[in-house]
């Protein structure tokens, strides 16, 4: 049952005072709106995808948070959030996700029926990926495709169809990206999650980490040249990849001791990176 006082709390299992999360999972989804649609795809369908972001990211981290709360309280970035601080119970939480998957339901019956069937896939990733750290060393991943599901949806929207090759070639590069941002989010929590056995890229790739951040984001770059030219990007793209580039470029300069909290920082900075691409596709399709 929800309480009406705990509604601060509430925000803060979702953190809504951290929406870092939403932009990283609506960027790509609106390249493939725009890409999709070939320019604007229309107020309903921004506004759809744009809610089911925000939505979708919200009940993930409500999911997250149940199924973490036994060693959140053991980790220095997460150890004050509402479930180990006890200032909401379980119950509560699964209250809140509760709503947010029927909220979510309402929305993307707003759809045509292939991309209901579609979200179904969304529904499953959200569902599963905070089980990832637990089973394997490539949660990373698995979150990229959880931040990737959006991207087929969005084509099928617009067209009515089911995704062609490029929307599942926009999806593996948006994968291969968020792997390497995520893997620089993991340096943050690495000592903490040796301690608690949690799975991460971060502890996987070991002294290797920069080098692998640094492959993803060059194979990123590549992916996202290749998109640019079998869909015949223009001026505007090309400048999109290279603002882009500049901030991988920062990240790297940020990460280059391994700093927890800049590490941190390079994690967040990526948002400008989802940015520039978008801008790029946008004002080219003008």
């Amino acid at each position: 049952m929800l309480v009406l006082e705990h509604l601060p709390h509430y925000g803060r299992l979702i953190r809504f005072e951290r929406p870092i999360g939403t932009y990283l999972l609506l960027w790509p989804t609106l390249w493939a709106l725009w890409m999709a649609a070939d320019g604007f795809p229309g107020w309903k369908l921004l506004l759809v995808f744009t809610l089911g972001t925000f939505i979708m990211r919200s009940a993930g981290c409500a999911v997250n948070d149940v199924l973490d709360r036994k060693v959140d309280g053991y980790v220095a970035r997460t150890r004050n959030r509402p479930l180990p601080a006890g200032d909401i119970s379980v119950q509560e939480a699964l209250g809140v996700l509760l709503v947010l998957l029927l909220l979510a339901v309402l929305l993307v019956l707003q759809l045509n029926a292939r991309t209901v069937l579609l979200s179904l896939g969304a529904l499953v990733l959200t569902l599963t990926y905070p089980l990832m750290k637990r089973l394997h060393q490539l949660p990373q991943v698995y979150l990229g495709m959880a931040f990737s599901w959006g991207i087929p949806m969005a084509f099928t929207a617009v067209t009515g169809e089911w995704p062609p090759l490029m929307a599942w070639l926009l999806l593996l590069t948006n994968v291969i990206w968020t792997t390497g941002y995520d893997t620089m989010y993991a340096i943050c929590d690495r000592e903490d999650d040796l301690k608690i056995g949690v799975k991460s890229t971060a502890i996987l790739f070991g002294d290797h980490d920069r080098l692998m951040v640094a492959l993803t984001q060059v194979l990123t770059l590549l992916l996202l040249g290749w998109i640019g030219m079998l869909d015949g990007m223009g001026f505007w793209y090309w400048l999109g990849l290279a603002a882009a580039s500049g901030f991988f470029v920062y990240q790297h300069y940020l990460i280059r001791d391994r700093d927890r909290w800049l590490s941190l920082k390079a994690f967040l900075n990526n948002s400008w990176v989802g940015m520039m691409v978008f801008l790029g596709i946008a004002l080219d399709k003008l």
